[in-house]
């Protein structure tokens, strides 16, 4: 029978998934990434540190989503989802331990600026659980919609020899749409236009930064 946790366990638990999140090579993931065995194409020194780019854009996407779904487990009730959300956490997880690995095999790192955007998530996360539920939800929702149509523009973008890199995005994109649905179905809000919009500009200054950085 499990035991309750009290507010130290909590934090300790919080703690140690920051760090797995923040620390290169710290995420394990539970399934074996998408890129494995995959055969990989020539790239030269220039479209290597393109793929490198795009690829750590969405490694900080996921310590981002983490960040989020952390932040919104701490002041969320989610009596109903709750657990479709924890499941959901963990394969963030396994994104950032695909990510990070493809990171190193392009023989790049991940984004300097991870922690400055992990506790800006988790605020925006915590946030939108303490306002209700359903803001919070939809926030995953809409969160995860906008990760997968970047996603989708990347698998466009990367260079046509990256084989690996695309069959993680490929995996990646499923994913996201299917935490967006299982948000909805808990009970998230649809968050109107201007909102995404907003979400959208936010997510481009972030973009740009970590391309390089």
């Amino acid at each position: 029978m499990d035991r309750q946790q009290s507010r130290s366990d909590r934090l300790i638990h919080q703690f140690d998934i920051a760090l797995r999140t923040l620390m290169p090579h710290a995420a394990s993931s539970q399934c074996t990434s998408p890129g494995e065995g995959v055969a990989e194409g020539v790239l030269d020194d220039q479209k290597r540190r393109h793929a490198a780019g795009l690829m750590r854009i969405n490694h900080t996407r996921e310590v981002c989503a983490q960040a989020l779904y952390q932040g919104q487990g701490v002041t969320a009730k989610l009596h109903h989802g709750r657990h479709q959300m924890e499941q959901s956490a963990q394969e963030k997880i396994d994104h950032l331990a695909w990510c990070d690995e493809r990171l190193e095999q392009l023989q790049s790192r991940t984004s300097y600026l991870n922690p400055l955007f992990y506790i800006a998530s988790f605020g925006v996360g915590a946030a939108a659980g303490a306002a209700s539920d359903r803001i919070s939800l939809g926030l995953v929702s809409a969160t995860e919609e906008l990760a997968g149509k970047h996603i989708d523009a990347h698998q466009q973008a990367l260079p046509s020899g990256d084989n690996r890199s695309r069959a993680i995005l490929s995996q990646m994109a499923v994913d996201e749409a299917h935490h967006a649905q299982l948000a909805l179905e808990a009970g998230g809000v649809r968050f109107p236009a201007p909102v995404k919009w907003g979400m959208r500009l936010a997510s481009k200054a972030m973009t740009k930064s970590v391309y390089h950085l």
